[in-house]
């Protein structure tokens, strides 16, 4: 099946007792066994759940994984993601990560015993160079969060496998329905589900998904022992959101490309990071690696001042720390998504007190621009 029908049908049209046509939502904690020794297909909801596998069994088919396992959060997912190293290992990672995964990485994991080094990941030389004989795996988002940055996913790849590394990708910013890292040599891929899979602003999940039945095995002793699963009604919602997901991308996609040039014209604006940009260093890596750009844009404005009227004064943006959702949002990351970030690291990497970063939804493109036209203006 295409994608669009797989977001549909991927885990098969399978109906219950009763014929419904969506998944039903198994509000239980436990299930009672057929008998002694004659144990039910499902036992406890932490194990496993008959709404959870549906959709667990539809990300992986999305992403072309082998399995897929559904967190209360993406944090959730990388948090348990990281139970598969312990005490010692290196891992080399992109700088350009959303604030939450570098608060984990550097004050949690890194007091467990892990080391990290953060860098341009776009960078291959640099990535071999810092590979050493405790080094575990290479985790990369990209695009980044929030400076857009690319990796170059398979190219990566082929330096984890001459290195036995895992190779961890964060696809939530362009979905499967745009980037498929599995198909492009990734060993997992990590998704906020919270973001373009749900779709609605209306519930929290993460997702894990695996390359291999050995790693399925691994992950999934993890998952069930520290019990970081998504519930039934929050799997319900995020295969609600599912089933739209390629005709939100698709105008979400074409509505930040049109913005991110009206942006580019603006005087008042310093610098746009939007990948789509053919003049953006990770543009041909994209156009190799994915078929759309996002609804991404991040842009610096000429002062501090300008970006706070721009945040107090949007009508249809809502200034709000999210992204991914149907409606559009302005952020200000050195306040909200990497204000744990140490202040002189997120102003050398041009995070500054003008720099904005919006989410861009599915608006009427034209009421986006006028609403930033307008105060731009005022």
């Amino acid at each position: 099946m295409r994608f669009e029908t797989l977001c549909l049908h991927a885990d098969g049209n399978k109906k219950d007792e009763w014929g419904t046509l969506t998944q039903a939502v198994c509000q239980t904690s436990t299930f009672v066994h057929k008998g002694v020794g004659d144990p039910s297909e499902y036992s406890y909801s932490r194990l496993s759940n008959p709404t959870r596998a549906h959709l667990e069994n539809t990300v992986a088919a999305l992403e072309g994984g082998v399995a897929a396992y559904a967190f209360t959060s993406g944090m959730a997912a990388v948090t348990t993601v990281m139970k598969l190293f312990g005490a010692g290992a290196h891992i080399i990672a992109s700088e350009d990560l959303y604030g939450g995964s570098l608060r984990l990485f550097r004050n949690v994991n890194s007091r467990e015993g892990m080391t990290f080094d953060f860098i341009d990941t776009g960078d291959l030389k640099r990535v071999e160079s810092l590979i050493k004989p405790q080094t575990k795996a290479l985790y990369i988002e990209t695009p980044g969060n929030p400076l857009m940055s690319v990796s170059d996913i398979a190219a990566l790849s082929a330096v984890a496998k001459r290195n036995n590394l895992l190779l961890i990708v964060d696809n939530t910013f362009l979905t499967p329905y745009f980037q498929r890292p599995i198909s492009l040599g990734a060993d997992i891929v990590i998704h906020s589900g919270t973001k373009y899979l749900g779709g609605h602003n209306d519930a929290l999940a993460g997702f894990a998904v695996v390359n291999s039945k050995e790693l399925a095995e691994r992950l999934g002793y993890y998952y069930k022992t520290v019990g970081a699963c998504l519930a039934p009604w929050e799997c319900f919602l995020i295969e609600r959101g599912i089933k739209t997901l390629p005709l939100r991308m698709d105008r979400i996609n074409y509505n930040a490309k049109e913005i991110a040039a009206w942006l580019r014209g603006k005087k008042q604006v310093k610098k746009v990071y939007y990948v789509g940009f053919e003049d953006h260093a990770g543009y041909s890596v994209s156009k190799k690696q994915s078929t759309g750009f996002g609804g991404m844009i991040s842009f610096e404005v000429e002062s501090k001042q300008l970006a706070e009227h721009i945040l107090k004064n949007v009508k249809v943006f809502q200034y709000a720390e999210s992204l991914g959702g149907v409606e559009s949002l302005i952020t200000y990351p050195m306040l909200q998504t990497h204000a744990d970030v140490p202040k002189e690291e997120r102003e050398r990497r041009g995070i500054n007190d003008g720099f904005l970063r919006i989410s861009v939804g599915i608006e009427n493109v034209k009421d986006l621009i006028e609403d930033l036209e307008r105060v731009f203006e005022e």
